[in-house]
């Protein structure tokens, strides 16, 4: 007896060595990157790393910065980055010029784009048509510039009274305060606070927000590589589930939210931060739309017009595409699990 008890035990002892030495399933690898820095707006993605939510998908997200919501395309198409966060408009332009490279939005965040003109009172802007006879400072790869031509054509602005003058980054607000040009192209909440740092009063920055002045275009959406979307769905549909969930705790958590991004920003002012980001949630996140229908999705019939919209000012090379070219559902989970709390 004894022998059979102490074989017993030895096969034991070799199954748990065996189970100890046996590898853990690991999580996947996801590179997200963002359009901009780390400021307020990007609070979503970094709850979702700081709350588990990618982790309970079985994901591993690390989180980098952007050139911009358009020279970013790229990045996804080339696999860089398997996923990332960028402009709508400008991947309709990208595929038209790149057929043979595939992304496709998945999930929409900003349901009503930030592109603005911005300026100040002193310039005596107060319209579109007012930019006529002024100086524009408009970095090429601004997501809002992207949407000029369109503007222009939806508000009779004669461009060619417009003088526009390609800027850095880093100095537009600054040359809009110092008076070297009369506005500027930009997101609304990121033109709006980097002015106020500059010293510029609330009540002296003027936003016309190009979505109230005839576009109908959406914005910033998650995008994903059509070569890993294919390979790696499972994954896609946890990345997309896991950013909403996101999203919904950071629209109704923005003070606990905005934490997430000063631990990886610590230059960065919190209040202004949150301003920031509660500017964002208003007039860009959840909006009426969203908040009836729930975070992520589209109106494909407004995705259609946005495209024709598109094409008044700009010559597809190939075939106008269609809504379902550019977006896509299928890894966005029921809509009762995207209501906003």
């Amino acid at each position: 007896m004894r022998s059979v008890v102490s074989a017993l035990a030895g096969v034991a002892a070799l199954v748990g060595t065996a189970l100890s030495a046996a590898p853990t399933l690991a999580d996947t690898d996801i590179k997200f990157a963002l359009d901009w820095k780390f400021e307020g707006p990007s609070a979503p993605y970094f709850v979702a790393i700081d709350k588990g939510f990618y982790k309970e998908e079985g994901l591993n997200v690390t989180i980098d910065t952007g050139p911009g919501s358009v020279a970013g395309i790229a990045r996804v198409a080339a696999g860089t980055y398997p996923l990332g966060f960028f402009d709508i408009n400008s991947l309709v332009k990208f595929r038209d010029q790149n057929p043979d490279k595939g992304v496709k939005a998945v999930l929409m965040v900003y349901d009503k784009p930030p592109f603005s003109i911005v300026t100040l009172t002193k310039t005596g802007i107060t319209k579109p048509k007012d930019l006529e006879g002024k100086i524009l400072g408009a970095p090429a790869p601004d997501g809002a510039f992207a949407q000029w031509k369109a503007f222009v054509k939806e508000n009779g602005i004669e461009a060619d009274k417009v003088k526009i003058e390609n800027v850095g980054f880093p100095v537009r607000e600054p040359m809009l305060a110092d008076g070297k040009v009369d506005a500027i192209t930009g997101f609304s909440f990121s033109s709006y606070f980097n002015l106020m740092q500059k010293g510029i009063k609330p009540d002296d920055i003027k936003v016309m927000l190009m979505a109230d002045y005839g576009l109908v275009l959406y914005g910033n959406a998650v995008m994903v590589n059509d070569d890993f979307a294919k390979a790696n769905p499972k994954a896609v549909a946890g990345f997309v589930r896991a950013t909403i969930k996101g999203i919904i705790y950071t629209v109704a958590n923005p003070e606990d939210a905005i934490k997430s991004v000063m631990k990886r920003n610590e230059t960065g002012d919190e209040k202004v931060e949150l301003a920031r980001l509660k500017m964002a949630i208003k007039d860009n996140i959840a909006t009426e739309w969203v908040t009836k229908n729930g975070v992520g999705g589209i109106e494909r019939d407004r995705l259609t017009k946005s495209i024709d919209q598109i094409a008044v000012t700009y010559d597809f090379k190939n075939k106008q595409p269609v809504a379902v070219d550019i977006f896509t559902e299928d890894f966005l989970p029921p809509a009762a699990e995207r209501k906003l709390k």
